[in-house]
């Protein structure tokens, strides 16, 4: 599609779309509490909010580890992260904390023996992250291994007697000296310090282990398990440590412990996601991308062990895409598989290039499949419209059972009915999004939309859980507003085809979609056209830049997160320019400078008339937050329409403590309630009256 013809006319009018009913509508409350006696949901509730992280099943299937992350209470609390706990499910249905308190839990397995449950840490007087081990039947947890520095991930040998760790290799002492000294100047693109695999003998249970066994291992590994015999490490492998290496040219290769090297590289080109070699040892499975130019590891590709080449046994699967496997047997693969907005868990027949539903979509949204060793005992994390992620068991006996209850104060809010919505773009093409309708809807009347566009764009929003600090969901239902979730072209979930719908075409059709699903809202008569906002962070953000600039007739108030608002200065300021080139443009800027340019939000900052509340962490090594200050000052400058940016000093892509995830929601929705409700033209103060402290 030639730019020029299709961005000569901005602010052109926009024909009806043919768009199909709503279907499968979620009521996402079951309180016996009448309606009048519900509260809306609060950006303190989802503050404090706690959901289920990671899972891990027992070899006997009848113990679930799993970590707990919740929130910290803003403005009465300490500040800081979400605090992440290990606990335990019994099959008996009782549950206990492990690990509380401030640690910050994480990676966690069962040893082979199922005594012990082992897990990533810094705790007391740690100089970096160790591994501990805590009895399954009580006790205090136990330093298994340390290195001087962090232990970033690792894995247990099917002995349970020894450990491949994986750390950076650490800081010479001489640096070290010197650096506090003052001498920490960073080279850019150079110095960066590869992790390398590091084996421990578990065994030794010492305090601070000084013996262990670097691998000879060239490039930097991201990822590590073990051959069932114990006598291989299939490693996930990059050039450098760098992060377009990471994303683009990593590649899984089997190291031969015995004999110290690199045994076999595994045929196939880009991106790996997850790697796992079959309990016979002859297969390997891996979550791949299809070629350089495929934007997600959304396929799952067996090799056989020998030969070394990968082959897509899901060749049949072009509508969806696999997102976690764990092998069940040498020729069954247990998976979860995504399907437009919904996600099923199926059983993969490796040799007839088959799958099974065994839970079948709509039931919930599954992530972190965990097998046991006997029987057929499955765990999982999963959340539905009703709920954040849960833990939840499947076995043949009991079906599918949600283990535990987290937020049970669930029960005093009023949640909006959440539902799909199926709708053509205007050049025909099928889409799909997520509706929260307004708490208290009354028929016939015209509501606020709030559009929240997703990153990436190799992503994609599920019909589960839809409210989180930046996602305003429920709390802005709340208050009143719509909000709509639109997976455009090139979100995953849909096939390797509709991905590449978006390649070589940014801020294209890609934003069209946004602006085809807002009009589907109006035709229907549910949205005040005058009334619509736009947020997201990263691509979502760029969308959002582009909605208040390009589309500016559009959207009444815009919100970017951590977005993108100049290709062209973009390419030299982010770490992933690879990852740019392979799977999303297809060109570099200089090649053609003047379509980037005619890509980029500040470009058409002069037709603004969008009041533009900017939100970038000041160490986004992403989206660089020049990306914020240019857009800012671009808009600043032409004064056509109120203005804000708010840097969260520290913060990257994507706020991580508890005040900064606050203020980013409270300010969000003051802007949408100050410009779209109240229909303001100057901004609201720039302090925050900030509500009183409380938890739930």
């Amino acid at each position: 599609m030639g730019i020029s013809a299709k961005r000569s006319v901005c602010l052109s009018s926009f024909g009806l779309l043919i768009a199909s009913a709503i279907v499968i509508a979620f009521p996402a409350q079951a309180s016996e509490k009448s309606a009048n006696a519900l509260r809306p949901m609060t950006p303190m509730d989802v503050a404090t909010m706690k959901y289920v992280s990671e899972v891990q099943l027992s070899p006997d299937g009848v113990t679930t580890a799993f970590v707990r992350r919740s929130g910290r209470t803003p403005n009465a609390e300490a500040d800081g992260t979400m605090r992440s706990h290990l606990a335990v499910a019994r099959g008996d249905g009782e549950i206990r904390t492990f690990i509380g308190g401030e640690h910050a839990v994480r990676s966690i397995k069962f040893t082979p023996d199922g005594k012990t449950i082992t897990f990533l840490a810094k705790r007391g007087k740690d100089g970096g992250t160790a591994l501990y081990g805590i009895p399954v039947d009580g006790g205090e947890a136990m330093k298994l291994a340390s290195i001087d520095g962090s232990i970033l991930g690792y894995a247990l040998h099917p002995s349970g007697k020894q450990a491949a760790v994986l750390a950076k290799e650490p800081v010479a002492k001489r640096k070290k000296a010197l650096q506090k000294k003052g001498f920490n100047a960073h080279i850019l693109g150079e110095g960066a310090r590869d992790t390398h695999v590091w084996l421990v003998d578990l065994a030794a249970r010492e305090a601070e282990m000084a013996e262990v066994e670097k691998l000879g291992v060239k490039g930097s590994v991201g990822a590590v398990s073990w051959s069932p015999d114990g006598t291989q490490l299939l490693l996930s492998v990059s050039p450098t440590s760098r992060v377009d290496d990471q994303y683009m040219y990593t590649r899984v290769h089997t190291f031969a412990v015995e004999k110290g090297k690199l045994s076999r590289a595994i045929k196939g080109e880009g991106k790996l996601r997850k790697a796992r070699m079959s309990p016979d040892g002859l297969r390997i499975a891996a979550l791949k991308g299809t070629n350089m130019q495929d934007s997600s590891a959304g396929r799952l590709m067996v090799a056989n062990a020998s030969s070394g080449t990968f082959e897509d046994i899901l060749p049949e699967l072009t509508d969806g895409a696999v997102v976690d496997f764990e092998w069940f047997s040498p020729s069954v693969i247990m998976a979860i598989v995504d399907k437009g907005v919904e996600t099923a868990v199926v059983k993969v027949t490796v040799d007839q290039k088959s799958m099974t539903e065994i839970v079948p979509f709509g039931k919930a949204i599954f992530r972190n499949v965990s097998l046991s060793s006997v029987g057929s005992t499955m765990a999982f994390s999963a959340h539905t419209p009703a709920h954040p992620p849960e833990l939840y068991t499947w076995n043949a006996d009991a079906g599918l059972q949600r283990r535990t209850h987290h937020n049970d104060w669930f029960s005093e809010v009023a949640f909006g009915v959440q539902e799909v919505v199926n709708f053509k773009a205007r050049d025909g093409l099928d889409l799909q999004g997520i509706l929260i309708r307004p708490v208290g809807e009354k028929k016939g009347k015209k509501v606020p939309l709030i559009v929240m566009a997703h990153g990436g764009p190799e992503s994609h929003y599920r019909n589960g859980w839809l409210t989180y600090y930046s996602w305003l969901g429920q709390m802005a239902a709340g208050k009143g507003y719509a909000v709509l979730y639109t997976n455009y072209r090139g979100s995953t979930g849909r096939g390797v085809d509709f991905q590449a719908l978006s390649y070589g075409d940014p801020a294209g059709r890609e934003f069209d979609d946004l602006v085809d699903s807002v009009d589907y809202l109006i035709q229907i008569g549910l949205v005040n056209k005058a009334k619509v906002g736009i947020a997201g962070g990263s691509y979502g953000g760029y969308a959002s830049a582009w909605g208040a600039t390009y589309y500016s007739n559009r959207y009444a108030a815009a919100i970017p997160i951590v977005g993108v608002s100049n290709l062209v200065s973009k390419v030299g300021t982010t770490d992933i320019q690879e990852e740019m080139y392979h799977v999303h443009y297809g060109f570099w800027p200089w090649d053609k400078w003047d379509e980037v340019l005619l890509r980029s939000p500040v470009y058409y900052a002069n037709q603004s008339r969008t009041p533009t509340l900017i939100l970038h962490g000041s160490k986004d090594q992403r989206v660089d937050s020049g990306q914020a200050k240019e857009l800012y000052n671009h808009l600043r400058l032409r004064g056509k329409a109120p203005v804000r940016l708010v840097l969260y000093p520290g913060e990257g892509h994507g706020n991580a403590k508890a005040a900064s995830r606050y203020d980013a929601t409270l300010r969000m929705l003051r802007w949408f309630d100050h410009f779209l409700v109240k229909g303001k033209r100057t901004p609201p103060e720039m302090e925050l009256k900030m509500p009183a402290a409380s938890s739930n």
